[in-house]
């Protein structure tokens, strides 16, 4: 498995997020401005782009936020989704962030409790989908 960061969205992390996010699930507004103010991590696995997600400072409230979490079909229940995850927590932590925030769907909330993600808040909706904030806190073993 290999990654990498980008600072501006890649082309393969946007294919990931299309085949993912309009075509599987609907949604019709994937792409925001937010993108041109992340970071885009792709993970390859044999040699093929599978997963994706952002990583952005949200100003308003003052936190690192995870998103666009997406794994190709073909290659979900490999532990990418985690993998992704972990990388974008390493990444969080490098940049001296102490939490980690994600907007989850609610469908997917059991996975990221898993992962140690506790929602916070009331359910809220995103294009008609069924959404939960989630906080992870960072530590120093995140970090790398």
């Amino acid at each position: 498995m290999e990654y990498a960061w980008y600072e501006m969205l890649p082309p393969e992390a946007a294919a990931i997020r299309q085949a993912v996010f309009v075509k599987e699930q609907g949604f019709a507004d994937e792409f925001d401005e937010q993108d041109e103010h992340a970071w885009h991590l792709v993970l390859w696995t044999q040699g093929v782009p599978a997963a994706t997600c952002r990583l952005f400072w949200e100003e308003s409230q003052q936190r690192l936020v995870v998103g666009r979490i997406a794994v190709l079909a073909p290659y979900r229940l490999q532990g990418l989704g985690a993998a992704v995850l972990q990388k974008a927590e390493a990444k969080a932590a490098s940049l001296g962030g102490q939490q980690l925030w994600l907007h989850a769907q609610q469908r997917a909330a059991l996975f990221y409790e898993k992962l140690g993600y506790r929602p916070f808040g009331e359910p809220d909706e995103e294009q008609g989908c069924p959404h939960i904030w989630m906080c992870r806190t960072l530590t120093a073993a995140d970090d790398r």
